[in-house]
């Protein structure tokens, strides 16, 4: 028998749930952000919490699929919006940039990631070898275009990564560092070290 879908209702309490523990966390840390203290930053009792997620590995799972869910979709969206492959490249930068700088909250969350991960029983998702692969793939598009040197797309792409780490790092060890101007110069940098 087909499962029925969940009433609106029960979508948007689950998405306050998820916003709650995601700016809980950000504030407080994985670590401190008990069931107990998510359900009262929601404005709800620890067990219309848990009738919604069973355990914080639920919960856990949830915050991660939202923050890096949005994170791939607004890449995603910017990228398909391109039609020259190295302005595809430059989108993907920049869509970062932008959703960290809309999503302080999230920053903190992706910040968080290996030990949210450890905690809820899955792999740390910035391990993952894999993780730059989307970028590497378009810096090989671009040098196919003809409008990139001959490099290691991989290897490029992971150089990039962790620029952006590292911007991002800095930005949340310092809030007054501009993080907007730092991406246009990590951008001018990287046009300048791969332009064919």
């Amino acid at each position: 028998m087909p499962q029925q879908p969940e009433p609106v209702t029960e979508i948007a309490r689950r998405d306050q749930l998820v916003d709650s523990a995601i700016q809980l966390i950000a504030e407080q840390g994985h670590a401190r952000a008990s069931l107990s203290r998510i359900a009262k930053q929601a404005g709800v009792s620890k067990a219309a919490l848990l009738y919604y997620f069973k355990t914080k590995d639920d919960l856990l799972d949830a915050v991660l699929a939202r923050v890096l869910g949005g994170l791939k979709a607004q890449i995603e969206s910017s990228v398909r919006s391109t039609v020259d492959p190295v302005d595809a490249v430059f989108a993907y930068l920049r869509s970062m940039v932008t959703y960290f700088t809309a999503n302080p909250a999230h920053v903190r969350v992706i910040a968080e990631a290996p030990a949210i991960a450890e905690l809820a029983g899955h792999r740390d998702v910035r391990a993952d070898p894999d993780r730059w692969l989307p970028l590497a793939e378009l810096l090989a598009a671009a040098q196919k275009s003809g409008q990139l040197r001959d490099f290691d797309t991989k290897s490029v792409a992971i150089l990039i990564g962790g620029a952006v780490d590292g911007l991002v790092g800095q930005w949340l060890a310092e809030p007054g560092f501009d993080l907007s101007a730092a991406a246009v110069e990590l951008e001018t940098f990287v046009r300048r070290a791969t332009s064919a």
